[in-house]
């Protein structure tokens, strides 16, 4: 399982861990069924992982992942955005396909060709 964070990511994690008071807590991410194309990740804290959870440590932080998602999830890097209006967690996901044109949700199928 390769699942990266980025530097920028990291320090914001603690941040928002300490902001949280959820220090001893696990990043959970995965995705949920929503959005127009299909999937939004989540991305919260957690105390305790699940039976289906698959534990992963990055740089002191500890990443829990349900197994059903580890495919649609490896290779990502979880980085951190910072413009001036909007600030939040970046994904770059190589497993994701169609991503809508908001930015808001992803989809995994490769959009068929239409063969003249």
């Amino acid at each position: 399982m390769n699942i990266t964070i980025s530097p920028t990511a990291i320090i914001n994690i603690r941040r928002l861990q300490r902001e949280y008071d959820a220090a001893e807590s696990a990043l959970r991410f995965g995705l949920s069924n929503s959005g127009c194309s299909g999937y939004k990740y989540v991305l919260e804290f957690e105390e305790n992982p699940t039976n289906s959870d698959v534990v992963i440590e990055f740089d002191s932080i500890i990443i829990y992942v349900e197994k059903i998602y580890i495919e649609k999830l490896k290779g990502s890097v979880i980085g951190w955005k910072e413009t001036p209006f909007l600030s939040g967690f970046d994904i770059d996901n190589p497993q994701a396909k169609q991503p809508c044109g908001c930015g808001e949700s992803i989809n995994f199928i490769e959009e068929e060709k239409n063969e003249i």
